[in-house]
């Protein structure tokens, strides 16, 4: 079978034939009337009412804050602390920040579901299926890549992350443990949220494609840096670049499964040498200002080594008709 063809970097799907009286081959209930459009890629494959991206980009992350602020309160209570609120990951702190981050992800699949009227396997990947293949082959390739990145910012800015010294303590086992058991849950989470829901979502303002695709990685990379809530510019950019540089690996990729997969390696990676480096106590990530420095730039060639890998491996599974 020959390779799909493609018109440039944001087209992975097939041509479609010749156009049908009524329009573009869409998916979608007679009820519901169009919603899915096959013809267009990952990311710009939604379309909806024009207020209803406003529904899934500002409903979801509101309801994650209040839920975290309610599980920071419960923790406080569980714990004696007299400060709930405060920085420091203890390990049910870190439980309830992760819990609230996955379940507002799960949140923005069944409000865009419901809203938008769309088959939800259609926010995870599409037009293809979803790929466990994919998910292993990247997250490998993420733990590697991340794992390098690390130790590059370990020899040349060890000061940079916030890291004291190493010491492990009951803290830090249980910290470790719910880094290892939970985090994945909080990294896929938040890309539900932004890469499944709100980057269609608000890509579907705009009629034209590749457009449509520009706004859509604009609105859930700044989306996803504003709920980080640096106020850093070294840490906001990162985190806009990163929220970018997912949304170009699902778009690229036509799914989550890259996106999720560099977010998992990331976050539970740096997550475990935080806890390890902090010297046997519950570590804080300092957001404020003047927090974030140019060492920021070796984690952002990683994740643009990350999305060289992912076009480069896509391309050659497009080559060989593996989908």
């Amino acid at each position: 079978m020959s390779a799909p063809r493609s018109d440039g970097p944001w087209q992975g799907t097939k041509r479609p034939g010749p156009p049908a009286a009524s329009g573009s081959r869409l998916l979608a209930s007679a009820r519901s009337g169009p919603a899915v459009d096959s013809s267009r890629p990952f990311g710009a494959h939604l379309r909806m009412s024009w207020w209803k991206p406003l529904v899934v980009i500002l409903v979801p992350p509101l309801v994650m804050l209040l839920l975290q602020v309610v599980l920071y309160q419960v923790v406080g209570v569980v714990e004696g602390s007299d400060d709930p609120m405060s920085a420091d990951f203890t390990p049910l702190k870190l439980l309830a920040v992760n819990i609230s981050i996955g379940a507002a992800g799960v949140l923005a699949i069944l409000l865009l579901v419901w809203i938008a009227r769309v088959p939800w396997r259609s926010l995870i990947s599409f037009p293809r299926a979803f790929d466990a293949r994919r998910l292993a082959y990247y997250l490998g390739a993420a733990v590697l890549l991340v794992g390098v990145g690390i130790g590059v910012v370990a020899l040349v800015a060890p000061d940079s992350p916030g890291w004291t010294a190493f010491g492990i303590t009951g803290t830090t086992v249980g910290v470790l443990a719910v880094t290892v058991l939970s985090t994945p849950l909080q990294s896929a989470g938040e890309e539900l949220m932004f890469r499944s829901a709100v980057l269609p979502a608000a890509a579907s303002w705009v009629r034209a494609v590749r457009p449509a695709l520009v706004v859509g990685l604009v609105v859930s990379g700044l989306g996803f840096a504003v709920v980080h809530g640096s106020t850093d510019p070294w840490l906001f950019g990162y985190y806009t670049f990163i929220g970018v540089s997912t949304g170009v690996m699902a778009v690229i990729s036509r799914g989550i499964e890259a996106p999720v997969a560099f977010h998992v390696a990331n976050n539970v990676l740096f997550g475990i040498v935080n806890t390890v480096m902090a010297d046997g106590e519950p570590y804080a990530i300092d957001r404020s200002t003047d927090s974030g420095d140019a060492s920021l730039l070796i984690l952002g060639a990683v994740n643009v080594a990350m999305v060289l890998l992912v076009w480069l491996r896509e391309r050659r599974a497009r080559t060989n008709s593996v989908d």
